[in-house]
């Protein structure tokens, strides 16, 4: 089929081709990223004319004024949708604007499934992406033959629009706080005076081993920090997650911290482009401080 496909990004380049290499035919409009090489694709000029020719239009963006400005806004997609066509977004935003987006298409005739992702780079290139979905069952089963070409574990959260969002930013929740325990712990060995190489290479073969200390460890360790997942995407989800705590009235002490700890690394020159592993140069910088401070 034709699916369109809006965000050919670090994510949307990889995730648009296993889509082509699938045999559908990709229409995109190109905005902020270039047209990959590899990719065949139609290119229209407005996400309108992507809508008017594609049985199935796919977002993947990086936040909620992204995601509304190419839905909704001028030459937008609602503009071209019709009766019987299904809007995806795979982007990672607000649960509450999904379901005012959601219910603006609806209008229109039109389904809509928020779907968003877990995996990062190396997930979206291995086509193993975790995907989490809010809306109908049957707008789900039509759309799981393009889920299954991108992910390996994908499953319907809840039938209204905005589950799939919200089991995300539990998801980076959880991501953000292992982050910041592996940080932790990497740091305490190196200032210790041990190798965290070989202090990761032991805690992999225990109950301490994740996923997050295999990946993130050893990018802190080798100081690879070049972005799978920046650090301004994850502060962006851990607003999304202290907002939401916020209105539902759930404490979330530890995000805060974390998006604490990602504000630091921001604040430095180029910090926000970094992988969301260099959260491990905030606490450094703190130790280093602590040190400084006991000296004098």
């Amino acid at each position: 089929m034709k699916i369109g496909f809006i965000g050919l990004g670090v994510m949307g380049a990889p995730m648009a081709r296993h889509l082509a290499d699938a045999g559908h035919e990709i229409v995109t409009v190109l905005n902020r990223s270039p047209l990959p090489q590899d990719l065949q694709a139609s290119i229209v000029a407005s996400p309108a004319e992507v809508a008017r020719s594609c049985e199935i239009i796919i977002t993947m963006l990086p936040d909620t004024p992204d995601v509304e400005r190419v839905l909704l806004g001028r030459h937008g997609v609602i503009e071209g949708v019709s009766a019987g066509r299904l809007v995806v977004d795979m982007s990672s935003i607000s649960p509450i604007a999904t379901a005012e987006f959601a219910a603006k298409f609806r209008e229109a005739g039109t389904g809509y499934l928020d779907a968003p992702v877990s995996g990062g780079e190396v997930g979206a290139k291995a086509a193993s992406l975790t995907i989490m979905v809010g809306g109908p069952a049957a707008e789900f089963e039509r759309a799981l033959p393009v889920f299954e070409k991108l992910g390996k574990n994908i499953t319907l959260i809840g039938e209204k629009n905005g589950a799939g969002q919200t089991c995300k930013i539990a998801n980076q929740i959880i991501v953000a706080l292992n982050i910041e325990a592996v940080a932790e712990a990497l740091v305490f060995a190196s200032k210790a005076g041990c190798d965290p190489a070989k202090v990761r290479a032991a805690l992999m073969g225990g109950f301490a081993s994740s996923r997050v200390l295999d990946v993130h460890g050893e990018r802190m360790i080798k100081r690879t920090f070049a972005p799978g997942f920046r650090i301004r995407l994850h502060q962006k989800d851990l607003n999304l997650a202290l907002e939401s705590a916020s209105t539902l009235g759930v404490a979330l002490p530890n995000t805060a911290l974390a998006q604490q700890l990602m504000n630091a690394c921001s604040a430095r020159a180029g910090g926000a482009e970094a992988d969301h592993s260099s959260l491990v140069k905030a606490l450094e910088t703190l130790s280093d401080h602590e040190l400084s401070n006991g000296k004098e």
